[in-house]
Parts: C-alpha cells; structure tokens; sequence
C-alpha cells in the first residue's frame, strides 16, 4: 500500500517523532497547501501531572476561618454567638466536602488543573538567539539564508497584523475564497521576500498557486499559505503561516516542484501568530521553535537591543500517548460511524478538548504540548476544501 506523503510540515513532524518512538496510532489529515494532502497516523503525548489548585480549592481555602471570623465572634453577644455557632460548624462541613469533591475530582481528571495541560517549559539562565542556533544546527550556509529570510518575512507580517484592521478586500483568491486584506499583505510581503532573495528560485502561493520564477541562480523552490485561519482572525484568535521548502531540482518539472512529495522538502516552517509570535523550524537534527520580539531577562545585547529572535524550545519531541485532541469537521460525524466512534471514544476517555478551528494553532499545539492529535475526514455531506492533490511515494 502506497503512503500519502505529509506535504508542508513533514520535516517538523518527522524530526519531533524521531526518538520519541512514536508508532501509527491516530489518523491525522494536515490539509497543508500545493504539495499533497497529508494523511498522518500519530497518538502523541503522555499525562501530565498538574497543579493541584482549581476553583473548588481556592474556594475551600477562602472558606477557612480567618482572624475577620474570630473578631467578629468577639464582638457578637454571647447568645447570638451560640445562635451563630451551629452556622460556623455548618460552613465547616461544607467546606470540607468541596475539599474531599475537590480531591476526588483531581483525582478523576476533571476540573481544570488536570486538563488544562499547562506548560512545563521552565525559565532559562539565558536563551541563543537565531544566529547562535542556526550555526550550529544547520551546516548548509544557503538553507540558513532562506530560514533567516522567512522569518524575516513572518516578524514583518507579525507587524502587518498588529496595524491593519481585517476587512474584505473586494477580490476572490482562485480557489473562490473571499480575499481579507491581512490575507493580502501577509501575501505580498511573502512574495516580496521571494523575489528579492538570493536563494530562492520559484516561489508558489496558496492565494495563487502558480509557480513562478524568482531568482534564476536560486536553490530553492518555497510554497506557501501565507495566512491559514481566515474565518477566525476576524475574532482575533491566533492564526498562522505556513512554508515549505524544496530544492529546485527536486521533482521533474524545470521549477522542481511537479512531482517533489513532502519528504523532498529540506526543511519547512511553521509560524503562529498569537499573543507571541513563534515559529517552529526544521534543522538538522530536529525541531526548534523561535519566538519574535521577546526581552526575557539575560539576553540583553552589549548595545542594549535584544536579538529579534531568540530559540524558546529545542529539539521537540512529540510523545506517542496523548489526553488531548482536535477534531475537526464535527459535522462529518453524521455521515462518518467511525469519526462518530472515534470522537466518543474521547471524550469516554476524558480526553482534553482542545479545538480553535484554525489549522496552524490546532496542529502547533502538539509540538508545544508535545502531545495531542487532529483529525478531519470528510464526507460526501460535509466536505472539505482539498486545494492540493494527493501525492504518494
């Protein structure tokens, strides 16, 4: 049987599945743009072990007697005291109830200080910036000079979006879409960054995906969706970027990109644009994510600047149990017994739910999470919108 090749993306998740041994477990479709749908198998993750604070036990300690109580005892006549006593006795019985319901809830994985799954990542000493980590990571001189140029490109969208209200912009992409006018910056700046750049050859976008010639003693071919999540930024929810990388030669046409599969790719990126921006990236020997714009104390440069980039996570691995999911295309349950089953079988199991309906920060979450699966089948009644053709090595 022929496998589906994972398209934009796959250096990512190849890298974080390596040495984390994770085996094809969970359907995952990553409708990633131009090179192939990607029809993934990954059960990622591992429980985690959280705080043991939520609302019930804040509530049971603000609950507890305080010095307010006992001065109020000693203010209060002694008849009303003893009228009062059976009251303060009762408040204590309830409170140790929501203690013991607290507890038990803990205990079942309920409540959020069991699912919400918050982050181990501890402040570091110090963090290496782009340049540092790029250096020793990436020994290809000419594939750091892309990396550098894509983020350059992903910090001026970051600063777009920051400035430009979301607004129709009057124009339809190929594929029908209505056109945003973030869709358009975000569009013209990566084209921008293409047909400027040293490396790069040919150049092809989600908005118009016609493969076109850059620099003519380019290396690489790079495709992209230059803004996934139109239907949410309007909300302000997170929304994100996403790239591929082929060498120019990689498939049999002259722009190297008609028959290149997913695992042709020399690296890929995939940026998030929410309350940070942050970039995951394929090196050498797996995946770093970069954050944009962040001071955090010890990374102060000698001339009082901060390096625009600096690497907040190395080396991600993604774990092959997970308590966490995103299924996508609910409307498919329907139609689909075994999306149906599959879905129940979650929440059964008191899985996490955790879904934005945007594609990049449903998926970036397992690599951040360092667990969790996506899923989003069709049917002949809820379909999708495919925008690539299936590949297969």
């Amino acid at each position: 049987m022929q496998k589906p090749s994972l398209a934009l993306g796959e250096p990512l998740i190849q890298e974080s599945r390596r040495g984390a041994g994770c085996t094809g477990k969970t359907l995952i479709f990553l409708p990633l743009l131009l090179m192939g749908c990607a029809l993934f198998w990954c059960n990622n993750g591992e429980d985690s072990q959280q705080p043991a604070t939520s609302l019930w036990s804040t509530a049971t300690q603000a609950a507890q007697p305080t010095r307010a109580w006992q001065s109020m005892q000693s203010m209060l006549p002694a008849r009303n005291w003893q009228t009062m006593q059976p009251a303060r006795t009762n408040w204590q019985s309830q409170a140790a109830q929501m203690m013991n319901r607290d507890t038990r809830m803990r205990g079942e994985e309920y409540g959020a200080s069991s699912t919400s799954f918050y982050t181990k990542t501890e402040k570091q000493d110090s963090y290496d910036d782009l340049n540092v980590v790029l250096d020793a990571k990436c020994k290809d001189a000419k594939l750091r000079t892309v990396i550098v140029e894509m983020l350059d490109a992903v910090a001026d969208i970051t600063e777009a979006l920051r400035s430009a209200l979301v607004t129709v912009e009057g124009s339809q992409n190929t594929f029908g879409d209505q056109q945003l006018s973030v869709d358009v910056i975000a569009d013209e700046i990566m084209w921008n960054k293409a047909k400027t750049s040293k490396v790069v050859a040919y150049g092809a976008s989600e908005e118009e995906p016609e493969v076109k010639a850059c620099n003519p003693d380019g290396e690489y071919t790079i495709c992209w969706d230059p803004l996934d999540g139109s239907s949410i930024v309007d909300n302000n929810w997170a929304v994100g970027t996403m790239i591929g990388v082929w060498g120019s030669k990689s498939g049999s046409g002259k722009d190297g990109l008609i028959g290149a599969t997913g695992r042709d790719q020399v690296t890929s990126l995939v940026a998030l644009y929410g309350p940070r921006t942050t970039v995951l990236v394929a090196l050498d020997d797996g995946v770093y994510e970069f954050s944009y714009g962040c001071t955090p104390e010890g990374c102060q440069l000698a001339d009082g600047t901060w390096a625009p980039w600096i690497c907040s996570r190395n080396k991600i691995t993604i774990s092959e149990e997970c308590k966490i999911f995103a299924p996508a295309n609910l409307r498919a349950t329907k139609e689909l017994e075994g999306y149906k089953k599959l879905v129940e079988y979650y929440m059964q199991n008191k899985y996490t739910l955790r879904y934005s309906g945007g594609l990049v920060p449903d998926v970036y979450q397992q690599f951040t999470k360092q667990q969790g699966v996506f899923s989003t089948p069709t049917s002949a009644a809820s379909r999708m919108y495919w925008r690539t053709r299936a590949t297969t090595m």
